[in-house]
């Protein structure tokens, strides 16, 4: 069922450019997008954003949790260019943003839930992560807002249903990824590696040579420990002959115990026993890991493909491709990807300025994707946008990204987007402790089924 609905949603409109062809709703005049490359989306709404607004003209203060912490990213310069824009057009209000890395904003989210009292805007992740804040009514209902200036138009096919509940819409997703691994060419030819690795056996093997070579194989953040979960969830993705693991888990069909969890557990401890990662992965979080890849000390860094434009804009610029998640033991699809539906901003049901949070996330979306592609980081966004990448300057690597896209046939949500919350944070405990100690396969997988007997919904 994952499967069938997420080939749908990706499969709108990955074409050879990629799937971008954006109905863009914001202001035509938009002074931002001064100088922006010829190739840019062109606006195909007659409308303008501003007429959407109900500007009452009190002066309010709009907190926007985010998580884009680095500077030297696109996604940090698109969220303060546009908050800034805004604030300009619209004096009267103040947007202050609250920014913080993954795993520290899902800790605060919680604790502000619990007292109930969720940000003007927030982040949070699709499907099993989302469903307790919307059954505990802290999320507010977009539809109306969607349906100002044709927005919802703008979205890939199906992408919406990953965030809507009783035919509501609670959040708008920031992409639509998949995780590849990048790998830096110069390292690799350094290396004396020729030929990027098909097999999980050739991958380990590559390993071997750069660690050898004094190069640190693989970058990862496993402070943040969805990064670990994220890259586990490839091999079980293989392991298991395709997507359908965690589903068949929740239908009944299978358990944790089934030898396909198993021997995904034995492949993801040899690539940690190879010392494919950092010394002291669990102490560094998923920015420092990342930039571990970014800044050329890592030979390769298995991501979301929402990462193409950090690297861009990185010292590596121009050395890094990318490649499929090999097979392992003779298993799997490299076309089956682990498929990340992006986070998304939700609106809290209980701010004091609800109309003018939703005017402003209306305005915020609407610009979205013309700014994406501005700053050169469209590839992966969850909206359309009508542009060649090749010609309006995109790299090399966002136009191979692009090209993994339009093979993808399918695949998996990450786990804790998948299971419900008490069993995903053993998960991404168990995984995590993985880089600390080698366990007994078959005990990580007792525990896994443990905790899924012990929190069934």
């Amino acid at each position: 069922m994952v499967k069938t609905k997420m080939q749908k949603s990706f499969a709108i409109g990955l074409t050879a450019v990629m799937a971008l062809s954006l109905a863009a709703c914001g202001n035509s005049d938009n002074k931002s997008n001064e100088g922006a490359a010829t190739n840019a989306p062109k606006s195909t709404d007659s409308g303008n954003t501003a007429t959407a607004t109900t500007d009452s003209g009190k002066k309010v203060t709009l907190t926007f949790q985010n998580i884009y912490p680095d500077p030297a990213t696109p996604a940090y310069k698109m969220i303060h260019e546009l908050t800034d824009q805004y604030m300009k057009e619209h004096p009267n209000v103040k947007i202050e943003l609250d920014t913080l890395n993954t795993d520290q904003q899902k800790v605060k989210l919680k604790t502000q839930a619990a007292s109930k009292e969720v940000p003007d805007i927030t982040i949070v992740n699709p499907a099993a992560q989302m469903k307790p804040f919307v059954d505990a009514g802290l999320f507010a209902p977009l539809n109306d807002m969607l349906d100002q200036n044709g927005l919802k138009d703008t979205y890939q096919e199906g992408l919406l249903d990953y965030y809507s509940f009783d035919n509501n819409v609670y959040a708008l997703p920031d992409g639509n990824n998949i995780e590849v691994v990048y790998y830096n060419k110069e390292l690799f030819e350094q290396a004396g590696i020729k030929n990027t690795p098909t097999t999980f056996e050739e991958l380990l093997q590559d390993v071997k040579i750069l660690k050898d070579k004094g190069i640190t194989p693989m970058a990862i953040g496993e402070k943040d420990s969805w990064t670990g979960s994220f890259l586990f969830m490839n091999i079980l993705l293989r392991t298991n002959g395709g997507p359908g693991f965690l589903q068949d888990v929740l239908d009944g069909k299978k358990t944790f115990e089934d030898p396909a969890f198993i021997e995904a557990v034995d492949a993801f401890q040899q690539l940690v026993q190879a010392g494919a990662f950092p010394d002291g992965a669990t102490s560094i979080d998923a920015n420092a890991g990342g930039n571990i890849f970014k800044t050329g000390k890592a030979a390769m860094w298995s991501i979301g493909s929402w990462e193409t434009g950090a690297i861009d804009a990185s010292s590596v610029a121009g050395k890094v491709g990318a490649f499929q998640f090999p097979t392992v033991n003779g298993k799997g699809d490299p076309n089956e990807f682990m498929l990340a539906p992006g986070s998304v901003f939700a609106v809290s049901a209980n701010s004091e300025h609800l109309q003018e949070t939703k005017d402003f996330l209306n305005f915020f979306a609407s610009e979205y994707p013309k700014k994406q592609f501005e700053l050169k980081n469209a590839v992966g966004i969850g909206q359309k946008v009508d542009g060649d990448l090749k010609a309006a300057g995109y790299s090399d690597l966002a136009v191979n990204i692009a090209g993994l896209f339009n093979q993808v046939k399918g695949g998996d949500l990450a786990f804790d987007n998948t299971m419900n919350p008490a069993t995903a944070q053993v998960h991404l405990s168990s995984i995590q402790n993985l880089f600390v100690q080698k366990v007994d396969s078959a005990a990580v997988a007792k525990e896994h089924q443990t905790a899924f007997e012990a929190n069934k919904e």
